[in-house]
């Protein structure tokens, strides 16, 4: 059983999710802003959250940021804004999907199934072992990332994304393969995710930015 937190101040989305997130047998705890969601995961672990953008006190973009700072949970966002701006900067704080209102709540729960999936096989791979190239050095058991011996500040997927380059060091990604293999979609309905996403990654290997080439019209690669 899975433990998801669903962050929204209108109760009857809350009651729509839980429905069915327990009908799917996950347990479910309910919050209705964001400082409550911080709070919450302060003192409990889960392993996924739903979370509105705009809620009270706090908003769903500053608790998820805040969120990330200390616990490693995947984050779906919620919002009545749909624009690519907004998804864009969700990327940056560190959600791992979004999902505009309204919503069907049946691929809410697909996206949900994927997300816990993919975590349980993440964290079923993961060995006492090391994926490097230069001074990059990625610990896939502690999940974490070093560069010229100081650690990077990666968030889940920036991690997910730099891993599967690393892995497939010199052959060309096509972008509907990440997407596919760091996300589990075929697509967001956002064509730049994985573009935005290349630009943040890049923006955090320092002297290793350029080695992550751009394949104009295809995708992307790695090459030392």
């Amino acid at each position: 059983m899975s433990k998801i937190l669903i962050a929204d101040d209108e109760p009857n989305i809350v009651t729509l999710i839980s429905r069915y997130a327990q009908r799917e047998g996950h347990d479910v705890v309910p919050v209705s802003d964001g400082r409550q969601a911080i709070e919450a995961c302060k003192t409990e672990d889960f392993d996924l959250i739903v979370m509105d953008v705009m809620m009270p006190d706090t908003d769903g973009f500053t608790a998820c940021k805040k969120i990330k700072e200390f616990k490693d949970v995947p984050v779906i966002m919620l919002s009545a804004r749909g624009t690519e701006f907004d998804k864009l900067f969700g990327f940056e704080v560190g959600v791992d999907d979004y999902v505009t209102k309204p919503f069907s709540p049946m691929e809410l729960m697909a996206r949900i199934k994927v997300i816990l999936s993919r975590k349980k096989t993440s964290a079923a791979a993961n060995t006492a072992e090391t994926v490097s190239a230069g001074g990059i050095i990625i610990d896939t058991l502690g999940m974490t990332v070093t560069v010229d011996g100081q650690k990077a500040d990666l968030t889940s997927k920036e991690y997910s994304l730099l891993l599967l380059l690393l892995k497939n060091k010199g052959i060309v990604l096509s972008r509907d393969r990440i997407l596919n293999e760091v996300w589990g979609y075929d697509s967001f309905g956002v064509d730049r995710t994985v573009d935005w996403q290349i630009k943040l990654l890049r923006s955090k290997l320092g002297q290793y930015r350029d080695c992550i080439r751009t394949i104009r019209g295809v995708g992307y690669k790695f090459e030392d």
